[in-house]
C-alpha cells in the first residue's frame, strides 16, 4: 500500500490527557482539594450522571498497562499534565513524596518505552486553598504557582525536556468567570480579564524561571485552543465581528504568549469600556522577554461569527459577545453526535497564519478528537468500530500535511484522547479515546482507531 501523505522525519505522534480527567485516586496518596473535587462535592447535580473525578479512568494505578499500550499503538510522544494539588497539597509548602514517586514512575515508564513525555503544568485544576484565596485574581497565587513550577523543573527536568505551562488558559477564563461553566461560576468580565491578564504573566513567569535552570535542548511552550473564527460574509459588519472574536478568543492569550505583548485593538477596546486589568511595574518587559519556545494547538471546531442582530442590552455586564453573535452556516458538516461543527481546513488555517503572522513558531496539534455518546452501539463483534473517528482523524491529518508541503513548522499530531476520560462538567457523556474504558471494571478495549493509530505512526503516513 503507497503512502500518499507522508510526514517529516521524527514527526510526534501521540495523545493527550490531563491529570484530574484521568487519574482518578482524588483521595489517595497524599493528594490536596481541587476545586473539581470541592464543586463536585458540593454541587454534584452539576455533572453528566452525578458522576465525578474521584476515579474517572485511573491511570493513578494503571499507568505501567496504559503506557504499554500507548507503545503497542505506536505512541513515541504523549502529554500529560501533573496535579498541582497532589504534588503540593494546599498549593505550597511541603512535597507530596507519594506524588514525586507516582509522576516520577509516570515519566520513567514513558522513556524505558521510547515515548517521549510532554508535561504541561497546569490544566484547570487550581488547588482548593489557592481558589479561596482569590485564584488567579490573586498576584500571589501567580508567585506561588511559580514556585510549584520551579519543584517541578526541579524534579523532573533532567528527563522532561517539553514543558508547558498551561492547556487552554482561555478556558478557566470563559467558564470560572464568564460563563458559568467552571468553579468559582463568575459572571463578571473585568474580573475574568484579570484572570486572563495574571495566567499571561504567570506563564511568562515560570518560563524566566525555566530558562534560570539553564537545560539544554529543553523547550517551554503553552497550550491554546485556537479557534478561527470565520466570518458569515465579506461585509465590513460580519468582518469586525470575526476580527473582535478572534481578538477575544485566540489573540489574548496567542499574541503575548508568542510575540510578547498584547494587540493594540484589543487594549483599545478594553480600554473603550472600562475594562482594562490592574498591571504592575514591569509587566510589559517580562511578557516581552518571556515568549514561549514552543506552541501546542489544540482544535476541534470553527467559530463562525456575524455582525450583531440587536444591539445589546446597556444594562446588561459587559460580555465579548456584546460584538458579534454565532453564526450556523447552512449546509455545514456536522459531528452530529456531540453537536459540534467538523471544518477539517481550520487546522490549515490556524498553521497558516502562524506562519505568516507568528514567525512560523514550531508547533503541533496537542489535541483534535471527536466526542461521541454512546458509543456502545458501534460495537461490533466485542470493538468499538469507530470509523467515524478515523474519518476525522484524516481529514485533518490532510490539512496538516497540505500546511507542512506549504512551509507551515508543524511537528507533530495528538489526538484527545489516549482512553475515554472524565470530562469536567461533562463527565463521561461524550467518549473520545483510541480505548474504551468500562466505568465499572475501569477495563480498557482497543476501539479500531487504535489500530489505524498504529499504522499511521509506524508508517508515519498513509
Amino acid at each position: 500500500m503507497s503512502i500518499e501523505y507522508k510526514f517529516p522525519e521524527g514527526f510526534w505522534w501521540g495523545s493527550a490527557v490531563s491529570a484530574t480527567q484521568i487519574e482518578g485516586a482524588a483521595a489517595e496518596g497524599g493528594k490536596g482539594l481541587n476545586i473539581w473535587d470541592y464543586w463536585y462535592a458540593i454541587e454534584p447535580n452539576r455533572f453528566f450522571e452525578g458522576v465525578g473525578p474521584e476515579t474517572t479512568s485511573d491511570f493513578y494505578h494503571s499507568y505501567q498497562d496504559d503506557i504499554k499500550r500507548m507503545k503497542d499503538i505506536g505512541h513515541n510522544s504523549f502529554r500529560l499534565s501533573i496535579s498541582w494539588s497532589r504534588l503540593l497539597p494546599g498549593g505550597r509548602g511541603e512535597i507530596n513524596q507519594e506524588a514525586v514517586k507516582f509522576y516520577n514512575d509516570v515519566i520513567n515508564e514513558l522513556i524505558a518505552h521510547d515515548i517521549e513525555p510532554f508535561v504541561n503544568l497546569f490544566h484547570f485544576d487550581m488547588p482548593l486553598e489557592m481558589q479561596e484565596i482569590g485564584g488567579w485574581e490573586n498576584r500571589q497565587v501567580v508567585d506561588l504557582f511559580v514556585d510549584y513550577a520551579n519543584v517541578c523543573f526541579d524534579l523532573f527536568g533532567d528527563r522532561v525536556h517539553k514543558w508547558f505551562t498551561f492547556n487552554e488558559p482561555i478556558v478557566p477564563v470563559e467558564g470560572g468567570y464568564l460563563y458559568d461553566f467552571h468553579y468559582p461560576n463568575v459572571v463578571d468580565a473585568k474580573r475574568a480579564i484579570q484572570v486572563g491578564y495574571n495566567t499571561m504573566i504567570a506563564s511568562a513567569k515560570a518560563i524566566e524561571k525555566f530558562r534560570s535552570h539553564h537545560f539544554g535542548e529543553s523547550q517551554i511552550g503553552i497550550i491554546l485552543n485556537l479557534t478561527p473564527s470565520y466570518p458569515r460574509s465579506q461585509n465590513p459588519a460580519d468582518l469586525k465581528a470575526s476580527e473582535i472574536a478572534d481578538l477575544f478568543f485566540n489573540r489574548s492569550f496567542l499574541d503575548p504568549s508568542v510575540l510578547g505583548s498584547y494587540p493594540h485593538k484589543l487594549i483599545q477596546l478594553l480600554e473603550e469600556h472600562g475594562q482594562l486589568p490592574e498591571t504592575e511595574e514591569g509587566d510589559t518587559e517580562l511578557m516581552a522577554a518571556n515568549t514561549v519556545d514552543l506552541l501546542g494547538v489544540n482544535y476541534y471546531q470553527p467559530r463562525r461569527v456575524k455582525a450583531k442582530d440587536h444591539l445589546p442590552n446597556p444594562y446588561s455586564p459587559f460580555m465579548p459577545d456584546w460584538f458579534f453573535d454565532n453564526y450556523e452556516m447552512p449546509g455545514r458538516k456536522m459531528n452530529k453526535y456531540r453537536g459540534w461543527e467538523i471544518y477539517e481546513k481550520g487546522i490549515y488555517d490556524i498553521m497558516i497564519n502562524l506562519k505568516e503572522n507568528y514567525g512560523n513558531i514550531g508547533s503541533f496539534i496537542s489535541e483534535n478528537g471527536m466526542g461521541v455518546q454512546d458509543e456502545e452501539r458501534f460495537m461490533k463483534e466485542g470493538r468499538i468500530e469507530d470509523d467515524y473517528r478515523i474519518n476525522f482523524i484524516t481529514g485533518h491529518l490532510k490539512w496538516l500535511h497540505q500546511a507542512i508541503e506549504e512551509g507551515c513548522n508543524a511537528k507533530g499530531y495528538h489526538l484527545w484522547s489516549f482512553m475515554d476520560n472524565w470530562s469536567w462538567m461533562n463527565a463521561y457523556k461524550n467518549r473520545y479515546g483510541f480505548f474504551s474504558v468500562d466505568l465499572e471494571t475501569k477495563e480498557r478495549k482497543p476501539k479500531k482507531s487504535a489500530y489505524f493509530m498504529k499504522n499511521v505512526a509506524e508508517q508515519n503516513g498513509f
